[in-house]
């Protein structure tokens, strides 16, 4: 899932959750740079939750635009909090690695040209010897795909689009654009060449949407909780 966006309840909701699954992976916006509370305060509360969702499963966790608390070594922002979570299972921005058969690269919300350099630089360096499953975890959805579309306008993003044509990973797991699963024209998964995408997109309720991979049945559960959808991915 992504764009949780502070939402604490959803946060409790994934506690609950997390012991039924092998990996968590949150695609960015954990945080809310409008909320009321502080965005230092927010990311305290935030690492707790990665540690203690780490105690159930690996949790592979990326950055997005509401993430980044500040300029890195490039100058360029970066979520330097994530950075700085130190939990043997939880993975975080810049990271590649191995869970079983399947590889998780987790992709940072870049900012410039050098920020966007580390990633072009850390894609092509995890696609060596790559695994059976290789997985991108990136905020922004990719242009040519109904992910990136809110029923108004598109948001695509060229970058990563380039880079899957390019690497052709097995799955991609994205965010960003709310509304894209319930827009005219929107979804909540796509298919790029050899590649699927998905955004869960973001909505009220309880229970927060998300998409359930069975890697080894090689299925797709969507929960859009007013609806749901089932895929094959053979």
């Amino acid at each position: 899932m992504s764009d949780l966006h502070y939402r604490l309840p959803h946060y409790d909701w994934l506690l609950g959750a997390a012991p039924d699954v092998d990996v968590v992976v949150l695609a960015g916006d954990l945080a809310d740079v409008v909320n009321p509370v502080p965005v230092e305060v927010q990311t305290v509360v935030l690492t707790t939750y990665l540690e203690r969702l780490a105690e159930h499963a690996t949790v592979v966790v990326s950055s997005g635009n509401h993430d980044l608390d500040g300029p890195g070594a490039h100058g360029e922002q970066v979520a330097g909090w994530l950075r700085r979570v130190r939990h043997e299972r939880v993975l975080t921005d810049g990271s590649s690695t191995d869970v079983g058969d399947l590889r998780f690269t987790v992709c940072p919300w870049w900012d410039g040209p050098s920020s966007r350099a580390e990633v072009d630089t850390q894609l092509s360096t995890a696609a060596a010897d790559r695994p059976g499953t290789w997985v991108w975890v990136y905020h922004s959805p990719p242009a040519g795909t109904p992910l990136c579309h809110d029923g108004r306008r598109e948001f695509p993003d060229h970058d990563l689009a380039a880079w899957i044509e390019g690497h052709r990973p097995d799955l991609v797991l994205t965010g960003h654009i709310h509304q894209a699963p319930w827009a005219r024209g929107g979804s909540w998964r796509a298919r790029l060449g050899p590649t699927w995408v998905f955004n869960a997109g973001k909505q009220i309720g309880p229970v927060p949407p998300h998409v359930i991979l069975d890697t080894e049945e090689r299925t797709a559960f969507w929960f859009g909780v007013f609806e749901s959808e089932t895929v094959d991915l053979h």
